[in-house]
């Protein structure tokens, strides 16, 4: 099978994640930061340097700061649920992702006000003047995706950290399409709360991901339980990362992330990135010569992740999907993509989209392949089997 859906979740993964969490479930199989024996020791050991991992690839000072939880989702719950109060005011974009949106309605059923503002209907791309304008004497906090899921376009993160900075806002970023792809550095962009799936361009399994929480910034936790540290207490602690890790983390899963971590830094992510935009222009330029196949978003590779959504004039997207499936073997994501916001912009809510996101382990080849089998679909020669 072709795999051209690594927006949803990467694979394959490097043999090291499957290895480290073998060995973790196999010689390491303790809770992480409960006990002094050796293998609870050795389990938060690891848990740790993978901290510590993420700490370097995103800049942040103190690796005691990030807090690990299930996915990108996860955090972002977190992250707006756990700093937002009613009378309170955000800001976001009319290009996120239902993680960012859907917590976002619920705390405007609370008495916090949301507004969304509009992107560019043809490119997803958000004008840092018309956040400015949105922001009001009671504005708390700026969410921000770094790169649409639906159209990879990347928001201009960094300009909007100088003006959350200048303005005394929190800002809040969705890392889910650029975490290991692309530079993020939450110092020099601002960013105070940065939420990350393990589980993307990360490499690692599914069931990681976590939040970066600036110093100074208290959330309320969305959990209360054990953390392993001062258990006397009957209030959640405040020490980091434990006051917002109830529970037994996922030590395995942390283990495989840890290891993609360590394959990233060997292969390097400007490597790793060049080879996915590369294969990006290949497939946007093929794609040009495709009568009657229209691409959204940014028509080449600057200022895009390797996400490319689009549709065929006077064709069914959930048929061709099917056929590009059954007849062609080529796993991809068609439909709302969950981000039904993404598509009220682009006005391709009701038609949908057919998604591919390239990954390290795609080739060229397989980009060819896809756009011979793309001109079959369009030219009649290829049915549903």
């Amino acid at each position: 099978m072709i795999y051209f859906d690594s927006a949803a979740t990467s694979w394959p993964k490097p043999d090291a994640v499957w290895q480290a969490m073998e060995y973790c479930l196999k010689q390491v199989g303790a809770n992480p930061g409960r006990s002094g024996y050796r293998m609870a020791l050795e389990a938060n050991s690891i848990v740790n340097e993978t901290r510590q991992l993420l700490a370097g690839l995103f800049n942040i000072d103190k690796w005691e700061q990030v807090t690990f939880g299930l996915n990108a989702t996860e955090a972002l719950n977190l992250a707006i649920k756990g700093l937002l109060r009613p009378g309170e005011h955000v800001i976001t974009s009319s290009m996120e992702h239902n993680s960012v949106s859907r917590p976002l309605y619920y705390l405007a059923g609370q008495g916090v006000e949301v507004s969304k503002v509009p992107c560019d209907s043809e490119t997803g791309i958000i004008s840092v003047e018309a956040i400015s304008s949105a922001v009001k004497s009671n504005t708390r906090a700026i969410v921000l995706t770094h790169a649409s899921n639906v159209t990879g376009t990347l928001m201009p993160v960094k300009e909007v950290g100088e003006l959350a900075r200048d303005k005394g806002l929190i800002f809040i970023v969705d890392a889910a399409q650029t975490a290991g792809v692309f530079d993020i550095d939450v110092q020099e962009m601002g960013i105070d709360l940065l939420a990350f799936p393990g589980h993307k361009s990360l490499l690692g399994p599914t069931g990681t991901g976590g939040l970066y929480v600036k110093e100074g910034i208290k959330l309320t936790p969305l959990k209360h339980g054990g953390t392993g540290k001062l258990s006397e207490v009957p209030e959640q602690p405040e020490v980091m990362p434990d006051r917002y890790e109830s529970g037994t983390v996922n030590s395995f899963g942390i283990a495989g992330l840890g290891a993609a971590l360590k394959y990233i830094q060997r292969e390097g992510m400007q490597k790793i990135r060049e080879h996915e935009l590369n294969l990006t222009g290949q497939f946007l330029q093929g794609a040009c010569n495709l009568k009657s196949l229209r691409i959204y978003g940014l028509k080449d590779t600057a200022g895009r992740a390797p996400v490319v959504s689009f549709n065929f004039e006077g064709y069914d997207t959930q048929e061709a999907a099917d056929i590009l499936h059954k007849t062609f073997n080529i796993a991809c994501r068609v439909g709302a993509h969950c981000a039904p916001d993404a598509h009220k912009t682009l006005g391709t809510l009701e038609k949908k989209l057919i998604r591919f996101s390239f990954s390290h382990f795609n080739t060229a080849a397989e980009v060819s392949y896809a756009l011979n089998c793309l001109e079959d679909i369009i030219a009649g020669k290829a049915k549903k089997t």
